[in-house]
């Protein structure tokens, strides 16, 4: 049976603009999932505690490195550096101005103020994705908790939304599962709007889940956020595009591919999948 429209006429992209949250589509290696994304004032939001697996290997990394004060945690991507396979250019690139994660310990919130951030459909730092429509809404019905609950327009949300509604824009889908291929190719076949939206939802994820190591290889300065910049430069054409295009050439790409299955795995271990 179809399912009936939503109460008062409040359907889809009307629907979603009204309660300010989006439907994301994020394709992962593990697969593809819907999840729900929403900005608002930092200072409304109260993200849920994280739960950390004592056992957990990606955990016990991450907990090795921060001792170790290591910015990029990937020891493949370390190696690399440190050999100079990646050129004068780009070892430069990688050393120069790195962030010290001693010094990072409440950077996210003391850089947000009270700006505009990201928040996803998550609880106790790990996003809930959902590989169909009905699931997810049954899941938004159930009452289960998330980060999401505590949102103003979240119970008109429930109240309304079908599984017809979930239809992300296309700027809202993410190919996150083809980055490090696309980067392998070499430089002249990167996608550069692949990677560029790639970048956007790295960094909303390493935010809104607290993902240190995600949030340090993409922090200004890093060698993944020089390679952003001038994939955004790129895209722009023109004199500036041709320039952009320049310093893409004197980027490594399997310093670049190294660097985003770092990040990659890191959001894959903070995803909790649910059918």
């Amino acid at each position: 049976m179809a399912e009936k429209p939503s109460s008062e006429g409040t359907s889809g992209r009307e629907l979603w603009e009204k309660v300010r949250v989006s439907p994301v589509e994020i394709a992962l290696p593990a697969g593809v999932g819907l999840t729900l994304r929403a900005y608002r004032k930092a200072s409304e939001l109260t993200p849920t505690e994280i739960e950390i697996d004592e056992d957990d290997p990606f955990e016990a990394r991450k907990r090795r490195a921060e001792a170790e004060e290591e910015v990029i945690v990937d020891e493949e991507y370390q190696a690399l550096i440190a050999e100079g396979a990646t050129g004068d250019d780009d070892k430069a690139a990688a050393t120069a101005d790195e962030p010290d994660p001693s010094d990072f310990e409440d950077e996210p919130e003391a850089e947000a103020g009270d700006e505009e951030v990201p928040m996803f459909l998550s609880h106790k730092g790990r996003l809930l994705a959902f590989k169909s429509t009905e699931s997810l809404v049954s899941f938004l019905r159930s009452g289960a908790p998330h980060d999401l609950a505590q949102l103003d327009t979240w119970g008109d949300l429930v109240e309304r939304v079908q599984s017809s509604d979930v239809d992300p824009l296309p700027e809202d889908r993410y190919e996150l599962d083809l980055v490090v291929e696309n980067l392998r190719g070499g430089h002249d076949t990167w996608d550069l709007p692949l990677l560029i939206n790639a970048g956007e939802v790295a960094r909303d994820l390493g935010y809104a889940l607290r993902i240190k190591p995600v949030i340090l290889a993409l922090s200004p300065g890093s060698p993944l956020d020089d390679l952003d910049e001038s994939l955004r430069t790129a895209e722009k054409g023109g004199m500036s595009g041709f320039f952009g295009r320049r310093r893409l050439k004197k980027i490594g790409a399997q310093q670049a591919s190294l660097g985003w299955r770092s990040v990659i795995g890191k959001i894959s271990a903070a995803v909790d999948w649910r059918d």
